[in-house]
C-alpha cells in the first residue's frame, strides 16, 4: 500500500552490524548527516527567527510582500532541488553534490551583513535557498542508501530529531543574541555565518563519501582469484528521471504532496498568526519557533519508529489532521493561557508524523541509483506547493484579514487531506503467481 510499508518479515536483511534478534542503530551516515544538519540548521534558525520581525516591523513590509518574498525563498528551493537530485545521481557522487549546497548557503550568510534593503535581501535569501535546494535531496539519498528498507522511517527521524536540535537551539541563540547585542540582527547574522561554515567543515571530515561504510573482509585462507572487474553501469539520463513518473506508487505520493502542499500555511505566519491573537510581545516572538522544535524534537524518532511498524499512510495522515487541529484552535479557540503552547504542540506533531514519514515513504518506491531523483521529484512539487500558499495565503491575508485567510486554508486542507487519504488508501494485494505446470514424465507416458 502507499505509505504503508510495514517491518520486514523474518529473514529481511538488516544494517552492517546489526543482529538478527534486535533492530540495528542508524548508521554512522546517518549519525553524521545529522550533526552536519543541526550544526546547519542552527545557523540558518537563528535568521529565520527574527526575519519576519525584521522584514515587517524593521522595514515595513506588508504580508502581501511577505508572502512574496517567503514563497520566493522557498520556490527557488523547491527548483533546484531538481536539479541536485538528477546532478547526484548522475555524477554518483551525493557527497559532492550535498557538499556545494551547505557551501553556497554559507557563503550567503556573511552577505546578510551588507544587505539592508528588500532588494539586495531577497537575491540573498534566493541564493541561500538555492544552496538549500541542493544539497536536500542528496543528503536524504545517503540517509536511505544507508538504511533497510524496513528501518527507513526510523533512520529519517533520528536525522530529523538532530536537524531540529538545531531548529530549537536557533531561536534560543538569535534571542539571546538580540538580547545583549547592540546591533542584534547584524550580531546574529554574523554568529549565523560562523556556524554554517562549521557545518561545512563536519560535513567535508565526517560524511562518508559512499552510502554504506566499507564492511571489515575477513583475512582469507589462500590468496583467491582476482574478480572480474564489475560492469559500469549505465548513466542516468533525464529521461530516467521522467520516467520515475511512471511508477504507481510516486506518482501517489507526488500527488499528494503537492495538494497538502497548498493549504500548509507557512511557519512564519503561523507564528504571525499566533502573535496577533494572543498578543505575544515582539520581544518573545523569536522563541515562538522553540514550541514547534521541541515536540518535533522529541517525537520525531518514535513517529519514524511508529510509521514503519504500523504504515506510513496512517501516520502521515494524522499529521495533518492535527496541523488542521492546530488551525481550528487559531480560529475558535477562546482566549485561554495555554492556547499559544497547544497550537505550538500541535505545529510540532504536524511536523513529526510528516517530515520524515514522506521521504522514507518515496524511498521504498524508487530505485536505489535515481533515489536522489525520486526524493527531489516528491520534495520539488511539495515545496512549489507551498510556494503557491505563501503567495495565496499572503494576498488573502491583505485583502481579507487573518481570520478569513485562514479559515479558506482550513477548509482547503480539510478537502485536500480527504483526498489524499483516498489516492493513498490501501491497494489489493498483489495475488500469487500461478504454478508452473508440471511436465508429464517420460517414463509413465503410454
Amino acid at each position: 500500500m502507499y505509505l504503508a510499508d510495514r517491518s520486514a518479515p523474518a529473514g529481511a536483511k538488516t544494517a552492517p552490524g546489526g543482529g538478527s534478534g534486535r533492530a540495528p542503530a542508524v548508521a554512522s551516515t546517518v549519525l553524521a548527516l545529522g550533526t552536519v544538519s543541526m550544526i546547519t540548521d542552527i545557523s540558518s534558525e537563528m535568521v529565520t527567527a527574527v526575519l519576519p520581525l525584521y522584514l515587517i516591523a524593521g522595514l515595513g513590509l506588508s504580508p502581501l510582500g511577505f508572502g512574496a518574498l517567503d514563497g520566493v525563498y522557498n520556490g527557488v528551493s523547491a527548483l533546484v532541488q531538481l536539479t541536485g537530485g538528477h546532478l547526484a545521481d548522475r555524477v554518483r557522487n551525493h557527497k559532492l553534490v550535498a557538499g556545494i549546497g551547505y557551501g553556497l548557503s554559507a557563503l550567503c550568510k556573511p552577505l546578510l551583513l551588507l544587505a539592508h534593503s528588500l532588494g539586495p535581501i531577497s537575491v540573498v535569501l534566493a541564493l541561500e535557498r538555492t544552496g538549500k535546494g541542493l544539497r536536500t535531496a542528496p543528503r536524504d539519498a545517503l540517509i536511505s542508501l544507508s538504511t533497510p528498507d524496513a528501518l527507513q522511517g526510523r533512520a529519517f527521524g533520528v536525522h530529523r530529531a538532530m536537524d531540529t536540535t538545531g531548529a530549537l537551539l536557533g531561536p534560543l541563540a538569535a534571542f539571546l543574541i538580540l538580547g545583549v547585542a547592540v546591533d542584534g540582527y547584524d550580531a546574529v547574522f554574523g554568529v549565523s555565518a560562523c556556524l554554517a561554515v562549521l557545518g561545512v567543515v563536519v560535513l567535508v571530515l565526517f560524511v562518508p563519501s559512499g552510502a554504506h561504510a566499507p564492511l571489515p573482509r575477513p583475512r582469507p585462507a589462500a590468496a583467491p582469484a582476482a574478480p572480474p572487474a564489475p560492469a559500469r553501469p549505465d548513466p542516468v539520463r533525464l529521461r530516467d528521471a521522467a520516467a520515475l513518473l511512471r511508477l504507481p506508487r510516486l506518482r501517489a505520493l507526488a500527488l499528494c504532496a503537492v495538494l497538502l502542499g497548498l493549504t500548509t500555511v507557512s511557519d512564519a505566519f503561523v507564528y504571525l498568526l499566533l502573535q496577533r491573537r494572543t498578543g505575544i510581545d515582539d520581544r518573545w516572538f523569536p522563541l515562538l519557533p522553540l514550541g514547534t522544535a521541541a515536540v518535533f524534537l522529541l517525537l520525531a524518532v518514535p513517529a519514524g519508529a511508529l510509521a514503519d511498524r504500523i504504515g506510513r499512510r496512517t501516520v502521515f495522515l494524522t499529521g495533518h489532521a492535527l496541523l488542521l487541529a492546530a488551525y481550528g484552535l487559531l480560529l475558535w479557540a477562546p482566549d485561554w493561557p495555554a492556547l499559544p503552547y497547544l497550537v505550538l504542540a500541535l505545529h510540532g506533531l504536524f511536523y513529526a508524523a510528516t517530515d520524515g514519514v514522506l521521504p522514507a515513504a518515496v524511498a521504498a518506491t524508487v530505485p536505489g541509483r535515481l533515489r536522489a531523483t525520486g526524493l527531489a521529484l516528491v520534495g520539488t512539487g511539495q515545496a512549489l506547493a507551498r510556494f503557491g500558499c505563501s503567495l495565496a495565503f499572503g494576498a488573502a491575508w491583505t485583502l481579507w484579514g487573518t481570520g478569513p485567510a485562514l479559515a479558506a486554508a482550513a477548509s482547503g486542507l480539510l478537502c485536500c487531506a480527504a483526498v489524499a487519504g483516498y489516492v493513498l488508501r490501501p491497494g489489493p494485494p498483489t495475488p500469487p503467481a500461478p504454478p508452473l505446470p508440471v511436465p508429464p514424465d517420460p517414463a509413465r507416458s503410454p
